[in-house]
């Protein structure tokens, strides 16, 4: 598996703590920044994230943003992706197994650490259950 992750400065804490688990568990990821606190548009990270998925380089993106809103509206925006804004495992494991989404949104001033880590293991390991759900996925793609 491939991931990609970016941030904007709202989320830049919460992201080194996703990039810590990813490297703990020997996911393969690229960081596309920032790697800063200095404010940035958060457009100008999420775009390229979601571009890169929606190409097949990468198999899942990861956004943060201060509530992952503005990350998750800008990512939707790309054909081919499916991004879920997401802060409980519940919805980590529905979003994945039924929608198959491919990129995860999540907000460091919603979501505490510890939780989001849990949202992200969620969402990582769920696989999308296809049959009746495939249908539908199909449909948000047309």
């Amino acid at each position: 598996m491939k991931v990609v992750i970016a941030s904007d400065h709202g989320g830049l804490n919460l992201k080194r703590i996703v990039t810590e688990y990813l490297t703990d568990k020997k996911i393969d990821f690229t960081d596309l920044g920032p790697d800063n606190t200095d404010s940035v548009d958060y457009p100008d990270y999420a775009k390229p994230v979601a571009e890169k998925v929606a190409a097949g380089e990468y198999d899942k993106g990861i956004l943060i943003c201060g509530t992952g809103i503005g990350m998750s509206i800008t990512a939707n925006k790309t054909r081919g992706v499916r991004c879920a804004l997401v802060h409980d495992t519940f919805s980590a494991k529905a979003t994945r197994a039924h929608n198959d989404s491919n990129v995860l949104a999540m907000g460091e001033r919603v979501i505490g650490p510890g939780l989001a880590l849990e949202v992200v293991d969620t969402w990582l390991n769920t696989e999308f259950e296809g049959g009746r759900h495939e249908k539908r996925v199909c449909k948000i793609e047309e």
